[in-house]
C-alpha cells in the first residue's frame, strides 16, 4: 500500500506548545501584584485537583510553571518618594490636550482597560523619572506630554 493512503495519527499534526513567555528585565511588582501571583497560583492548583481530562492538565501545568517562575522572581518593588514618575506611581498627564491618569505596575499585573500600565510600556518609559510640570518626549514629538500630577498607585 502507498504511504499516500495510510491514516496518520492527529497526534502528527498537532502544533508544539511552546512554555508562556516569560517578559525579558526584572519582574518588579506592587504589592497587589505579588497577591495577584499568589491568588493565580492557587486557582490553578484548585483547578488542577478536580481536572482528569489530560489536554486540560496539560494546559494548567504550563500555567503552574510560568506563575511559579514570576514567583520565584518577583522583586517587591521600593515605595515611591512621589516627587518623580516610577514604579507604582499614579500619573496624570496630558497627551494630546487630554488629560490622562494611569497606574504604573508589573508587566503580570498590567490591565490597559483599568489604566494600571506595564512599567515596560513605550509611554511609561518616556515618563519615567519625570517630575510634575515636566515635558517629555514621546512618538517622536519632543513636546508630546506633560506631566501634571503623581501620587502613589492604589
Amino acid at each position: 500500500m502507498s504511504v499516500a493512503f495510510r491514516r496518520e495519527s492527529d497526534e502528527e499534526h498537532k502544533e508544539p506548545r511552546f512554555e508562556l513567555p516569560i517578559p525579558a528585565g526584572p519582574n518588579l511588582v506592587t504589592v497587589a501584584g505579588k497577591q495577584l501571583i499568589e491568588d493565580r497560583l492557587s486557582a490553578i492548583e484548585a483547578e488542577l485537583a478536580g481536572c482528569t481530562d489530560k489536554d486540560a492538565v496539560e494546559l494548567l501545568m504550563r500555567q503552574k510553571r510560568y506563575w511559579q517562575t514570576r514567583h520565584a522572581t518577583a522583586e517587591l518593588a521600593p515605595i515611591p518618594t512621589g516627587d518623580e514618575v516610577a514604579f507604582g506611581t499614579r500619573v496624570t498627564f496630558r497627551l494630546k490636550g487630554k488629560l490622562r491618569t494611569i497606574d504604573i505596575v508589573g508587566d503580570d499585573e498590567a490591565d490597559p482597560a483599568t489604566n494600571r500600565i506595564s512599567s515596560s510600556a513605550p509611554l511609561v518609559r518616556a515618563l519615567l523619572g519625570a517630575s510634575p510640570g515636566d515635558i517629555c518626549a514621546f512618538g517622536g514629538d519632543d513636546q508630546a506630554v506633560e506631566v501634571v500630577e503623581i501620587s502613589p498607585a492604589a
